[in-house]
């Protein structure tokens, strides 16, 4: 019997795709890990104490039930992932530094995720969906998604997105779907790096410029990585650097930044940028103390949102 971890319906679901990370760790050594954009999003907001769900489909093989594992331990509402007998989606990262790698999931079992199996009353209860990364460009999936995120949006929902650019899927082709999720979108989340490779283009500025010309009236989280980040919203503009912290590994950091953003606006939307930044900052920061993706625990979060340097713009 499927165990409920809480009994009621989420307030925050990611939606899109969860993978299995194959990392070369040397010659003829590899190891595993459960990833993929917005499932780290949907585990960092359950973490922050959120009640959060993963809305995806996942194998029925040794790689979706190591999946399956990891949300149960997340506390995600697990009524919300499907697992199907299908092939899994796998990211296999054959170089570390600079990072390299390819996907394998031809009709894998993200690909046949369905919203309409989900919970009976669902959107009742949703207050916030995050949608993005290879969840929308890899179809049929995301042309459900973009359907989905649009009616979410017309019943009122807020809507976060995160592009979060991978080659070679986002090439020109995404280019519709990058304009209307960011014209959809209440919260947008990019990096300089996602700006340079969705724009194809060497200087970010004109990305950001673009963005923000379709959807003035968004948050806007603009991460640069150590150098830190800028938060915009209408003509309000906060940029600030990280506290420092004993970097182990920056896998979803940026996924555990835009998590602390969302956990903010969730809690206290109309309280000054520069605290959402903060907190977000902060969740970044907190997720890069331990190997693999770890999920930003409130406590670390709070002691660390201080020691963020908010800076001149």
């Amino acid at each position: 019997m499927l165990q409920m971890l809480h009994p009621d319906l989420p307030r925050f679901v990611a939606f899109g795709e969860a993978l299995t990370d194959l990392i070369r760790t040397g010659p003829g050594r590899w190891r595993s890990a459960c990833g993929g954009s917005p499932w780290n999003v949907a585990a960092a907001m359950s973490t922050l104490g959120q009640l959060s769900a993963f809305g995806g489909a996942i194998s029925a093989d040794i790689f979706g039930a190591e999946i399956w594992r990891a949300s149960q331990e997340a506390n995600l509402d697990m009524r919300f992932i499907q697992q199907l007998p299908r092939p899994p989606l796998l990211a296999v990262v054959h170089e570390l530094d600079p990072p390299q790698y390819f996907f394998i999931g031809q009709d894998s079992a993200d690909l046949h995720f369905r919203p309409e199996g989900l919970p009976m009353g669902w959107t009742r209860a949703l207050r916030w969906a995050h949608f993005g990364s290879l969840g929308m460009v890899r179809q049929p999936l995301a042309g459900r998604l973009l359907a989905l995120a649009q009616a979410l949006k017309a019943e009122g929902r807020m809507i976060s997105y995160d592009p979060n650019f991978r080659s070679p899927p986002m090439d020109a082709s995404y280019d519709d779907t990058l304009e209307q999720m960011c014209r959809l979108a209440d919260v947008i989340k990019v990096s300089d790096d996602d700006l340079r490779g969705l724009f194809r283009l060497p200087d970010y500025h004109s990305g950001l410029a673009q963005i923000a010309a379709w959807n003035p009236s968004a948050w806007l989280l603009l991460t640069r990585g150590a150098e830190g980040a800028t938060l915009f919203h209408g003509v309000d503009e906060c940029s600030g650097r990280p506290p420092q912290v004993e970097v182990v590994d920056t896998v979803g950091a940026g996924d555990a930044a835009l998590a602390g953003l969302l956990d903010s606006l969730m809690r206290d939307i109309g309280a000054p940028a520069e605290q959402h930044l903060r907190w977000a900052l902060a969740a970044g920061a907190a997720a890069c103390n331990a190997p693999g993706f770890a999920p930003p625990r409130p406590a670390l979060v709070a002691a660390l949102a201080d020691a963020v340097e908010i800076v001149a713009t």
